[in-house]
C-alpha cells in the first residue's frame, strides 16, 4: 500500500506576463505552468485543483466567507514499519478553528427538593421519602363531639 504526503499551495492570483502570452488567460496558463513545474523539481506531482471556503475576520467583529484557489501536490513517502499501529489523523488547526462544533451537553432536569427540618413546625424527623414509597393518607381533621 502506498502512503502519500501531502501539499496544499495558493493557485496564482494573476499572470505573469511572457515573450509568447497576449492574452490574460495565456498570462496565467504562465503562471500557473511555472508554479507546477516549481513543485515538480521538488518531486511533487500535481493531483487536482480545488475552490475551499475559508471565514475571515471583516472589521471588529464582523465575518465573511472568502474562497481560495488550491493546487494540491502529492508525493510517495516510506511505508511504516511492520508492527507498527498507524495514528489516527488529527486536524492540525485549534480546535476553537473547527468548523465543526462538539454538541453541548444537555443540562440535567431539576429535581424537586427534599424538604428541610426547618420547614416544619413539628419537631418530627424528616424521612426521605422513595420513589417505589406509596404517599400518605391525607389527614383529617379530628371529629369534636
Amino acid at each position: 500500500m502506498s502512503h502519500f504526503e501531502y501539499s496544499v499551495v495558493p493557485a496564482p492570483s494573476r499572470g505573469e506576463k511572457a515573450k509568447d502570452a497576449k492574452t490574460p488567460g495565456d498570462r496565467y496558463a504562465v503562471a500557473l505552468t511555472a508554479e507546477l513545474n516549481r513543485m515538480a523539481r521538488d518531486g511533487w506531482e500535481y493531483v487536482r485543483a480545488d475552490v475551499l471556503p475559508s471565514e475571515e475576520r471583516s472589521g471588529l467583529t464582523g465575518r465573511s466567507t472568502v474562497y481560495h484557489n488550491l493546487l494540491v501536490f502529492r508525493r510517495a513517502v516510506s511505508a511504516p514499519a511492520a508492527g507498527t499501529m498507524a495514528r489516527q489523523p488529527q486536524p492540525e488547526y485549534p480546535a476553537a478553528a473547527s468548523p465543526a462544533r462538539a454538541p453541548e451537553p444537555v443540562p440535567a432536569l431539576p429535581q424537586a427538593a427534599a424538604p428541610q427540618p426547618s420547614d416544619h413546625s413539628t419537631g418530627s424527623p424528616v424521612v426521605a421519602a422513595t420513589e417505589d414509597a406509596t404517599p400518605p393518607a391525607p389527614r383529617t381533621a379530628p371529629l369534636q363531639g
